[in-house]
């Protein structure tokens, strides 16, 4: 089991910086590709960024690619996901989530999710 905690949401203005954490707890945390998902209302859940266990590798949607930026810091169980030039597009709830097998954009290639965070972006 892996257990995830995101924080970091909040009210920004559009243009503005956000970072979110996702601190986790559990099983060998290097083990998981680690990602961050988002839902606005009455969408489907979309893929922002992956990372590889060691923090090599990453991929992001090409909505983001450019403008997020996706880390992790192995000493101290997180991922990070800072987001900057946000718009009002951006606004959802954000997502950390933890797999191992499977196409890093789908949600089924991942076993565990936070609760999720909320991220509200102001025209």
């Amino acid at each position: 089991q892996v257990q995830l905690v995101e924080s970091g949401g909040g009210l920004v203005q559009a243009g503005g910086s956000l970072t979110l954490s996702c601190a986790a707890s559990g099983q060998t945390f290097t083990n998981y590709r680690m990602a961050w998902f988002r839902q606005a209302p009455k969408q489907e859940r979309e893929f922002v960024a992956w990372i590889t266990g060691g923090g090599v590798g990453r991929h992001y949607a090409d909505s983001v690619k450019g403008r997020f930026t996706i880390s992790r810091d192995i000493a101290k169980n997180a991922v990070y996901l800072q987001m900057n030039t946000l718009n009002p597009e951006d606004t959802a709830v954000y997502y950390c989530a933890a797999g191992l097998l499977g196409d890093g954009t789908r949600s089924r290639a991942y076993e565990f999710w936070g609760q999720g965070t909320q991220v509200t972006v102001s025209s």
